[in-house]
């Protein structure tokens, strides 16, 4: 139960860069604390959710005064990821966590997510102008169709969110913009980061209730992460986002790799 100020400094560097680019802390954070710092999977998601909750609550709060929320998404994704949250924490209660086969799970299924992730960092427009040809000549689905697939996107998000910290940022919001794509970005960004917080701290509290928190290390996170996220959101205006995307992806694909080959 020791203060580790490396620690704060990963916080700083995380927060930094999800001001910068916007990319979910999960992405970065978990892997980082399971390479660099030799945290187990299971504790290291558990903690990342609950960090990602009280980081994500000033963002809820910046896009519900901006009006930045369509809550009809929020509430069709949360239809299907809450349900999906419980049941994975159910699961999880009921193995042993610390056992390899749980562990290569969730470090497999984290490595493919940075994999899914980095993809979306870079041709994330490629990919919507395909979707918006693919559908273009045809009828728009119906809004119950859209609803429908929305819960469905929930529940996956739920799962992954839950099992590994990281899908509800690059992945969910790309999805997203594919099912709307006549709503501003900044809405559908908005309403994504207003979901991913009841399903983290959801995903947080379950692991918490399962042992799977590691207390000390989330409070220094936090002290680095605040201010990082403060510094990030004032350097973005004067770098080239864009560069900075490219090579945040390609981190994750380094990371990727890693764990997925040991």
């Amino acid at each position: 139960m020791t203060f580790e100020p490396l620690y704060s400094l990963s916080g700083l560097f995380v927060g930094a860069l999800v001001g910068i680019t916007g990319v979910g802390g999960g992405s970065l954070m978990t892997p980082l604390l399971v390479l660099l710092f030799g945290v187990h999977p299971a504790t290291a998601v558990g903690t990342d959710l609950l960090y990602a909750a009280i980081t994500k609550t000033a963002g809820t709060a910046v896009h519900g005064m901006h009006g930045r929320v369509n809550w009809k998404i929020v509430g069709s994704l949360a239809i299907g990821s809450v349900p999906a949250a419980l049941l994975m924490l159910w699961l999880l209660a009921g193995v042993d966590r610390k056992s390899i086969g749980v562990t290569n799970t969730i470090t497999s299924a984290l490595g493919w997510l940075l994999v899914m992730t980095a993809i979306m960092l870079i041709f994330r427009a490629q990919i919507l102008e395909l979707a918006r040809r693919a559908f273009g000549d045809r009828t728009p689905p119906q809004p119950r169709t859209i609803l429908a697939l929305t819960v469905v996107l929930g529940f996956l998000l739920g799962v992954l969110v839950t099992l590994t910290s990281v899908g509800a940022g690059a992945l969910g919001v790309t999805i997203l913009l594919v099912l709307y794509p006549r709503l501003d970005v900044r809405e559908i960004v908005g309403s994504d980061i207003v979901h991913a917080v009841p399903l983290t701290l959801i995903g947080g509290t379950g692991y918490w209730l399962i042992g799977e928190i590691d207390w000390p290390m989330l409070f220094a996170l936090l002290i680095g992460s605040i201010p990082g996220i403060i510094i990030g959101s004032l350097l973005a205006p004067k770098l080239h986002e864009r560069t900075i995307r490219i090579v945040l992806a390609l981190t994750l694909a380094v990371v990727a790799w890693k764990l997925l080959t040991g």
